[in-house]
């Protein structure tokens, strides 16, 4: 372009041209292996000399040519480099056994983990089991993931969160007038799945009607629409959890045993938070990073009393409530550390020892404070295990010697 202030397209909005002077604009592209990488441009100051137009433009494509094979150069570096970074990354993710978005290397958790590596690439129905919020969506979701299906649709149902009438349409779909309010044919979550993954949450809620029609589902994938003799066929791969004791239910005559027994082809079962100790630190520290993101704040750090109070708690809620603590916790901190009276009043009513966790940063030294938190630690570690030294000294990874030594050090007396 011989003079960029005759188009209307030059806005010069940052001044950087004058406006005075006529302006040829020069821009040519970097070619590398037939394909534009980049574009290299000047700006020349000229009185109508087309010749000295045609040696810059000449010049400039002489120097692109050099600077395409430059910057492919660095192309190149850079996606082998963010290549190996993703390799890297896989690759810490398989030796460490943690699949998708799971969080924690107690030793119950890894055994989760090698179950979901060991039937995910398979089509075999599985049943998580689990308590309220222990993550039971996140081991489905997991499976998915692993799975030669990890790139079909995941679709989720949970059956406790729908009236009785309303399961059945949801997870089968309904014709056009097959009930009052279906004003138009709607597709189901089973047929929505087809090729994929169907996870059906809190499956113990379920009437033995709708049971009867799932059990026909799972053993031939097929179905029929609200309101139709129509028979679907619908290729999914089955993920099913509860929080409920179905054998419980089945001696009450609440589940069906033929679809118990269909669905418990691979049992997982998920440990409540108060068995997990060991990973409460860590997902703590997990739920302060997202919620720090969520709420553009930095807070990094857990006090001794906080942390005290966290490992204290049995957690009833498990995981979920634990990240709605956390959360809190993070908005009610005015610097970059969680203390004691961030958290809940739940949390804070828990005595430990003979004084109050709320004080441990005024009045025990460090020592203190790690003598009262190991005695609380070995006392939980016991009572999960009924009194038993040598099970709650492995739990610990403490031999049954040191294991010993410290409950005598400790003045703690099980026997």
């Amino acid at each position: 372009m011989r003079d960029i202030h005759k188009d209307s397209r030059f806005l010069n909005r940052t001044g950087a041209r004058d406006d005075k002077k006529p302006t040829a604009f020069i821009c040519v592209p970097l070619v590398h292996l037939g394909q534009v990488i980049g574009t290299l441009s000047i700006d020349r100051y000229f009185h109508g000399e087309d010749d000295i137009l045609e040696k810059d433009v000449a010049l400039l494509e002489i120097i692109a040519n050099i600077t395409a094979d430059a910057a492919s150069v660095l192309l190149e570096e850079r996606e082998e480099r963010e290549t190996l970074l993703e390799e890297n990354r896989k690759l810490r993710n398989l030796l460490s056994g943690n699949p998708g978005e799971m969080i924690g290397n107690c030793r119950e958790m890894r055994a989760v983990y090698e179950q979901i590596h060991q039937v995910a690439a398979s089509d075999a129905t599985v049943l998580v089991r689990g308590a309220s919020g222990t993550g039971k969506e996140l081991v489905a979701r997991a499976i998915q993931r692993f799975s030669l299906r990890k790139d079909k649709p995941f679709i989720t149902l949970n059956c406790a969160a729908l009236p009785e009438n309303l399961v059945e349409s949801e997870l089968f779909g309904h014709e056009k007038g097959a009930f009052t309010g279906a004003v138009t044919r709607r597709i189901g979550r089973a047929e929505a799945a087809d090729g994929g993954t169907l996870f059906l949450d809190e499956i113990g809620d379920l009437t033995i009607p709708i049971q009867v029609k799932l059990l026909r589902f799972l053993q031939e994938r097929t179905f029929s629409r609200v309101g139709s003799n129509e028979e679907l066929h619908s290729d999914v791969r089955f993920i099913a959890a509860t929080s409920r004791n179905l054998e419980d239910l089945m001696a009450k005559k609440l589940f069906r045993e033929d679809l118990y027994y269909r669905l418990s082809v691979f049992p997982i079962q998920m440990p409540d938070l108060a068995h997990r100790t060991g990973d409460i630190i860590l997902l703590a520290e997990h739920f302060m990073g997202k919620m720090n993101v969520k709420y553009s704040k930095n807070v990094t750090k857990l006090s001794m009393p906080a942390v005290n109070m966290l490992l204290a708690y049995q957690w009833p809620g498990n995981v979920r409530e634990l990240e709605n603590c956390i959360e809190r916790a993070v908005l009610t901190a005015t610097d970059d550390t969680i203390r004691g009276y961030n958290l809940p009043p739940s949390l804070q009513n828990d005595d430990y020892g003979d004084e109050r966790l709320d004080s441990y940063e005024s009045v025990k030294t460090l020592d203190e404070q790690l003598r009262v938190f190991e005695k609380r630690v070995m006392e939980e570690a016991l009572r999960r295990h009924k009194g038993n030294r040598s099970a709650a000294g492995r739990e610990l990874g403490i031999s049954p010697r040191m294991m010993n030594y410290r409950l005598n050090r400790l003045g703690i007396n099980n026997n």
